[in-house]
């Protein structure tokens, strides 16, 4: 029986927009997808109510996680991976080619490296002392010594470096991964940034997520046995927490059926329910008690000088075991600045290899015992490289006109040079490598062609190489 007295209440025009809209828009999905021209294999959408979902890549991928080793500074190019003979021979004299601009301008004369190189393993690739452990994991490393910056100054080429884009505001590589595959970890984030104990110029918006949904961007873990903030649940009763969780998920998909799609609302869902899971997941992550003392001892755990650093290798290896999509390693503190040795090279450089140098071998060696270097792609490298001047009687200024970086696993050929530099290290002069072509070589060993990992914002279709990058297929297997 009805009643006449009330009417329904009508819908308002917001609501009946959004309404339209979506279906206007299924419809137009159902066509696209019946035509093959875009119904082959596409790369599946964002699941709305799960962002973070697996999705399929564009085409088969060579890696499955990443784990990016971010030397923070600029490390020394030709005191690392790229020797320069010529710098024995000049050392003291003035540079003999044009000095470019750089950060100080405190342009001092040529200076040798401190340390000796010696060819490693059967590729006989150049290593110097600097770095004993990982020399014995050359065969696994592609080096690059033709890379180049568009900054010489930290923040600057810190966002660069991260995002394609030298000022804040663009999504990192991680949050453009993220974004591309989704994770296959449930428990914890796509994306997570381990904290040794210091934050790069720039800061929290080199690891953000940009135009892109909030979900994507990267979770900040801090060191130590509490990493993130309110682990602990906030009420005793895990029943009681968790009716409150399915109300509060309840009223949240109320709010999304009715206003239609909105990221900010989603994003905040997803983080919600991801938190939840955290409480329990995190705890369980961070306890070493089930791995054995001898994978601790080759991290170097235990040891003062690489117990921090080795802890958080050791972590990222369990993250990505765990189907975390891309884990970012920043440096600890160590008594000197960073790798940005403006002064005291010898003793800088020598602090800072010791901490991570053990870890990093550790590393690569356990993801290989385990089976698992072949599905991740392990890079390491600081935002540029130091001059072959002195600045001052023993340091380096920086340098963004050729630096060495290396990469290993996923889909890379192990004991691999690729790139030259001029006689001083100063110069790329052959196969010069840029940021985007780096972006570019990361997402196609991942399965993601990055001309079509786009997001539209600003009524352009932005992606992580801009219109620049291309594959370096010289790397590849």
């Amino acid at each position: 029986m009805h009643c006449h007295k009330y009417q329904p209440v009508p819908l308002t025009r917001r609501e009946m927009l959004s309404r339209c809209t979506n279906g206007f828009g299924a419809a137009a999905l159902a066509a696209l997808l019946a035509d093959p021209a875009y119904g082959v294999a596409p790369p599946s959408p964002v699941n709305r109510l799960d962002p973070l979902a697996p999705r399929v890549p564009h085409f088969p991928a060579k890696a499955k996680s990443v784990i990016f080793l971010f030397m923070d500074g600029g490390p020394s190019q030709m005191d690392t991976f790229d020797p320069k003979p010529r710098l024995d021979r000049e050392h003291g004299q003035p540079i003999k080619v044009k000095v470019e601009p750089t950060q100080f301008n405190n342009v001092g004369m040529v200076m040798k490296c401190p340390w000796k190189f010696r060819h490693r393993g059967k590729s006989g690739i150049p290593i110097s002392d600097l770095f004993p452990h990982l020399s014995e994991c050359a065969d696994d490393l592609a080096v690059i010594r033709s890379m180049v910056s568009n900054f010489s100054e930290h923040t600057n080429a810190n966002y660069f470096f991260h995002s394609g884009h030298g000022q804040q505001g663009r999504p990192s590589m991680g949050a453009w991964v993220t974004y591309g595959l989704g994770s296959e970890c449930r428990e914890l984030p796509g994306f997570i940034v381990l904290s040794s104990g210091m934050i790069p110029p720039g800061g929290l918006d080199c690891f953000g997520s940009g135009f892109l949904p909030a979900t994507f961007q990267g979770s900040l873990f801090q060191k130590g046995r509490q990493p993130v903030a309110d682990l602990t649940p906030s009420d005793a009763n895990s029943q009681k927490q968790q009716n409150k969780l399915d109300l509060l998920r309840k009223l949240d998909r109320a709010v999304v059926e009715r206003l239609g799609r909105d990221d900010k609302l989603e994003s905040a869902i997803a983080n919600y329910e991801l938190a939840h899971r955290m409480q329990t997941a995190v705890p369980r992550l961070m306890d070493l008690g089930n791995e054995s003392k001898a994978t601790l001892q080759l991290y170097g755990i235990g040891d003062a000088a690489t117990d921090v650093f080795g802890r958080q290798c050791l972590i990222a290896r369990r993250m990505v075991e765990r189907g975390v999509r891309f884990v970012e390693l920043l440096c600890q503190h160590v008594g000197h600045d960073r790798w940005d040795q403006h002064s005291n090279l010898k003793a800088g450089h020598e602090k800072n290899a010791l901490a991570v140098d053990r870890p990093i071998a550790g590393l690569l060696k356990d993801l290989k015992s385990r089976g698992m270097l072949e599905e991740t792609l392990v890079i390491w490298g600081g935002e540029f490289g130091r001059t072959p001047m002195a600045q001052g009687a023993d340091g380096r200024d920086h340098n963004p006109f050729g630096f060495s970086m290396w990469l290993a696993g996923g889909g890379v050929r192990g004991g691999t040079i690729y790139g030259q530099t001029d006689d001083y290290g100063y110069h790329v002069i052959e196969n010069k490598v840029e940021v985007h072509d780096l972006h570019a070589t990361m997402l196609h060993l991942l399965g993601m062609d990055h001309k079509r990992l786009t997001y539209r914002f600003g009524g352009r279709d932005m992606r992580l190489t801009d219109v620049h990058g291309e594959v370096i297929h010289g790397i590849l297997k």
